[in-house]
This record gives C-alpha cells, structure tokens and sequence, in this order.
C-alpha cells in the first residue's frame, strides 16, 4: 500500500470532492437546465424576437435612399472607389450603377425616410431604430448567416439564441425556450439555430408551417396520464444513471430535458400556437386568411403569443432561396423584393403594434435584419448581386427611441461610413439589452472560454439606440 504525504493525500481527496460536487452540479442542471437564471446587469428587454430575412436585402432598395445612384445610373464607379470590393458575379470596376425603382417617403413625425415597398413598416416609423451602416466579410449565403447569428463564419459554432437561453433560461417550464420558425430550406441548414458547442438543450425547436406548428401534442389513445407519467419517471432514471457516468453526453441531457418539456408542452402549447383563439380583428390586422401574407402573419402573430407566455427568444426566418425569393434578386430584383416585402410588411408592422396594445413592447426587443445588402451596382438586366460591405437593420422596443436614423452608409450605398456596425457588435448590443455582458458570456470550450463574439464586439450603440 503506497504512502501519501499529508500534500498528496490532500490532492487526492480533493479531486474526489471536486468530482462529486460536479456530478452533483451537473445533475441539478440536467433537472433544471433552462431554469431563469439572472442577468449580469438589468435588463431593458425580457425577451426577443428576431425577424431575419434571409437570402440579401437590398439596401438601397428599402431603408437607405441613395439619389446619387439615379443621378448616376448607368455610369460606372471610379477605380478608387472600386478598390477592395469583391463579388462573385459582378465586376466593381464595370458594372453599371443602378438608381432605384422605387420612392422612398418621409414617414411618421420624424420623417424617416423609408421605401414604399414598406408602407406599413413605414407608419411605424416613429417607433422602430434604423442602422444603416452594418457591414460584415462574408459575400456567400451560408458563412454570412452563420457571421450573423453565431458570430463566426464557420458551422459548429452556438447561435445567439442559443447563448441567450444558455445565460438566462426561461420563464415557462412548459414551452420552449428558443424557437424557430422558417419559410423552409436555409442555406446554411438547421446549424444557424443549434446549440454547436454549449449543451444541446440550448438549440431552436423548429415549429413547423401551417395550422399545426407543433406536431403529436396529444397523449397516444388508450394511454392514461398515469402510465405516461411513470414510463417518463422510469426513461428518466435510466438516462440520469448514464449521464451521472457520462457527464460530457450533452445530447442525453438534451434527450431528458426535451422528454419532459414535450410532456408538459401537452398541456400548456395546444392553447398557445392555437392562433384561431385571437379575435378575428388581430388576425386581420396580421393578413392571416389572405395572401400574400397569411403563412407570416402566422408567424408573427405566434410569435407574440410565445412570448407572451414567457419565452425567451423567437427567431423568424423569411427566406429559402427557392423561387422568387430576397435571393432571386440576382435576376429579377423588382418581382423578389416587391413578392417578399408584400409577404413580411403587413405582419411586422402587426406584430409592433400588437405588442404595444398588449403592453409587451417596452419588454420584448424586436430585430429586422438580413445577412447582407445587395449591391448598389447592377447585374444582368435588372439584378443587384450580394453586398456585405454596407446594409441596413432596425430593432424596436426595449425602451428604444423611435424615430432615429444611427450610422450612415457612403454616397452610394457601396461601404458603411459613419459608425460601422458589424455582426459582434450587433450581438454585443442584443445580449446588452437583456442584461448580458458579452464579455462574461462564456463557456468552457477547447481550453478557451469562449464567447458569442469571440474577441470582438462594442456596444456602443446601446446607449444611442436608447436616446441616451
């Protein structure tokens, strides 16, 4: 039997200690890992709702009037001007300039200048925050949205949802705390909304299209909630006596935590995604029962009531690169940006004012965004190609001053210009507002803590957003 010096023995038993208090933390997280936990601050914002319109929108079509580029239409950039900007289709040097087709107007009292392809966005004008000098590195579908909701142009990395939902958890136990729901097919897969490498308890749950978002909520027939509760009882033991062996399986986690989550869903979501039980004046207001906005009207309006109810953080997707989508901009921009603008503008500008009459704007921070612009430059015979080196977003809520312009792209829409607002910083803001600091926001990974926005990100906006 070896001898232990007094240094050993104690070096030893500690590690045994340290062992079992982390078994122990490990078991109370996977009973209750999405607990509310609280922020690192206070918060302006409960809860977000994220409305990404995939595929580039084009800037200078929408929220950021450029006159030069009608001035000049036609005409070519100089050399200088050229230098640096790179696309896939489109030669910076050569092609064309292209003045918009549509009318920006001056909207609400601040007279905020906004296309008519929004008309209703555009009579909110006064309460929504617009950015126009966001700009990002990746000019390909795939790496700029994960750029923008990961933080990193490569897979594998956790989204912004699923950090929020990591720092925070959520309010109701009975629903999920991070959903998602999409118009189908992204181009960068279902990774845009995963977990990557936190738990996998953190990633979107996918609702679903149409009148039933969430499929198989009722018990099986000829099952009593007894024998349920007890073959849930009996999984859960089993799995808890393999996680406490298998600590690092986070998908088992994962498994438990969406076993039980289901369980309770059975009571709780039939009412909440029952979007029959709002008036028939809020389905109107939202487009549903008529095109080309019932199926986002849905989504929208879905997205209140989750929030409503406590969860954390709803994630729209208006985009699949399929059809006359934002991306068919390549060859048509006319029929894709008036087709998706009349699907999303009636039921955003529904959503912000649903949320207001309800009380739950000043709580609920609300994003539009897109992974990148489209360039002021034309291709083909009435196309914009992708353009990441100036674009537009806008949030609102949160106790947001309304009304205001931040940031500035340059003459023609090519570069931002004046307060450069990139992916870490959008994020850094986004976690800002719910009271996380992005710095602090960590997680154990490959010997790194690692973070939403790695070693970047301000937040400088914050103070501005708000009117400070």
């Amino acid at each position: 039997m070896k001898n232990y010096s007094r240094r050993e023995l104690l070096n030893v038993a500690g590690r045994g200690f340290g062992s079992v208090a982390l078994a122990s933390l490990l078991q109370a997280e996977a009973q209750h890992p999405l607990g509310p936990r609280s922020p690192h601050e206070p918060a302006r914002a409960k809860a977000v709702i994220y409305l990404f319109m995939h595929g580039g929108v084009s800037h200078v079509d929408t929220w950021d009037p450029k006159p030069a580029l009608s001035r000049y239409d036609g005409q070519r950039i100089s050399a200088e001007q050229a230098k640096g900007l790179k696309t896939n289709r489109i030669d910076f040097a050569k092609a064309p300039m292209r003045g918009s087709p549509w009318k920006f107007n001056r909207c609400g009292q601040s007279g905020m200048e906004i296309s008519e392809l929004f008309p209703h966005i555009g009579a909110k004008a006064d309460d929504i925050a617009l950015i126009r000098s966001c700009h990002g590195i990746a000019f390909d579908h795939a790496p700029a949205l994960y750029l923008a909701n990961t933080g990193s142009q490569f897979p594998g990395h956790p989204c912004l949802g699923s950090w929020v939902t990591y720092g925070l958890g959520t309010e109701n136990q009975n629903l999920p705390a991070f959903v998602v729901m999409t118009d189908g097919a992204t181009k960068s897969g279902p990774q845009a909304w995963g977990s990557g490498f936190l738990p996998e308890v953190y990633q979107g749950t996918m609702f679903r299209r149409g009148d039933v978002p969430v499929m198989n909520l009722a018990t099986p027939q000829g099952i009593t909630p007894e024998a349920q509760r007890t073959t849930l009882d009996f999984i859960a033991r089993q799995n808890s006596r393999h996680l406490a062996a298998h600590p690092s399986e986070t998908e088992l986690e994962a498994r438990i935590a969406s076993y039980e989550l289901a369980y309770r869903m059975q009571a709780t979501a039939p009412e909440a995604v029952d979007v029959g039980r709002e008036s028939e004046a809020t389905r109107k207001l939202y487009g549903i029962g008529e095109e080309p906005t019932d199926d986002f009207g849905r989504k929208c309006l879905l997205a209140r009531r989750m929030v409503e109810r406590g969860v954390r953080f709803v994630q729209l997707y208006s985009g699949t690169n399929i059809g006359a989508d934002w991306d068919d901009a390549h060859n048509d921009l006319i029929v894709s940006h008036n087709r998706m603008c009349g699907r999303t503008d009636k039921p955003i500008a529904a959503l912000l004012t649903d949320l207001q009459a309800l009380g739950l704007l000043d709580s609920t921070l609300v994003i539009w965004s897109s992974e990148f612009g489209r360039t002021p430059l034309g291709e083909g015979q009435n196309g914009r190609d992708h353009h990441p080196y100036a674009f537009s977003m806008w949030m609102a809520g949160a106790g947001i001053r309304g009304g205001q312009v931040l940031g500035s792209s340059d003459e023609f829409g090519l570069r931002a210009a004046e307060s450069p607002f990139d992916a870490h910083d959008v994020n850094a803001t986004i976690l800002r507002f719910l009271g996380l600091d992005h710095t602090k926001l960590t997680y154990p990974y490959q010997s790194r803590d690692m973070r939403l926005t790695d070693v970047h990100g301000e937040h400088e906006f914050t103070e501005r957003l708000l009117g400070v």
